[in-house]
């Protein structure tokens, strides 16, 4: 298993601009200027059947999308929301605080090409999980770290590799914090909020946050990388 020791420290110097919105619609607004719809190639349900699907949090979900997207045999990614009981939340809603969900991923992926456990990895080696309802400058329970689990053998991997991250001391004294959770539903984010990254390079938070975290995880996992991802 590949383990990564890099630290996320340098977000901390970021603490002014954050995923959450200044205001109501202010975010919104800026991505619907911003977004090319050129650039919309998320595929269609029935192309995806065929794929195996995997859940994860690890703060914004425009960094989280566009980390996974960089990763052969994911075949799609979509931004949501996930790991609270109200239903259908909204944006406004979840990132305000106001539900119990966390701002998640939807990954389909060829397991020919990719086993979950290479997912697993990617997500610890992508994210501080030793910071408390946080992640780089975003703060909140909304924001949390969890993996997610179909079934006692995915709970098994993820716990495993937990396990190893601790006995090898990666993080030193900080203890993970990454809940470890069963899969119960998923919730879709508004559309502007898919391929975000990719549709909205000049945004603040984009410059600042999201393409140096991207980048930092593709120096750490080269050989996961999609040709076009180097």
């Amino acid at each position: 298993m590949k383990i990564v020791r890099t630290p996320f420290l340098m977000l901390l110097l970021l603490a002014s601009i954050s995923c959450q919105p200044k205001n109501k619609s202010g975010k919104q607004e800026v991505a619907q200027k911003e977004s090319d719809p050129h650039l919309e190639t998320k595929l269609i349900s029935g192309q995806l059947q065929k794929y195996e699907t995997a859940y994860f949090a690890s703060g914004c979900f425009w960094c989280v999308e566009a980390i996974f997207e960089s990763v052969k045999g994911v075949k799609e990614v979509y931004s949501g929301y996930s790991g609270g009981s109200e239903k259908n939340p909204t944006y406004e809603q979840v990132s305000y605080g106001r539900t119990h969900h966390a701002e998640a991923v939807e990954v389909y992926y060829d397991p020919e090409v990719i086993s979950f456990t290479q997912l697993v990895q990617v997500f610890f080696g992508s994210h501080d999980p030793t910071t408390l309802n946080r992640q780089g400058p975003d703060r909140g329970a909304q924001y949390r770290s969890i993996a997610f689990y179909k079934n006692d053998r995915e709970k098994k991997i993820i716990q495993d590799y937990i396990d190893k991250l601790e006995t090898e001391n990666i993080y030193g004294n900080r203890p993970i914090v990454t809940e470890v959770e069963p899969f119960e539903k998923f919730y879709k984010a508004e559309e502007y909020h898919q391929d975000y990254e990719k549709r909205n390079p000049n945004n603040s938070y984009i410059r600042n946050v999201s393409i140096p975290r991207l980048n930092r995880f593709k120096k750490n996992f080269e050989s996961y990388l999609k040709e076009d991802a180097h």
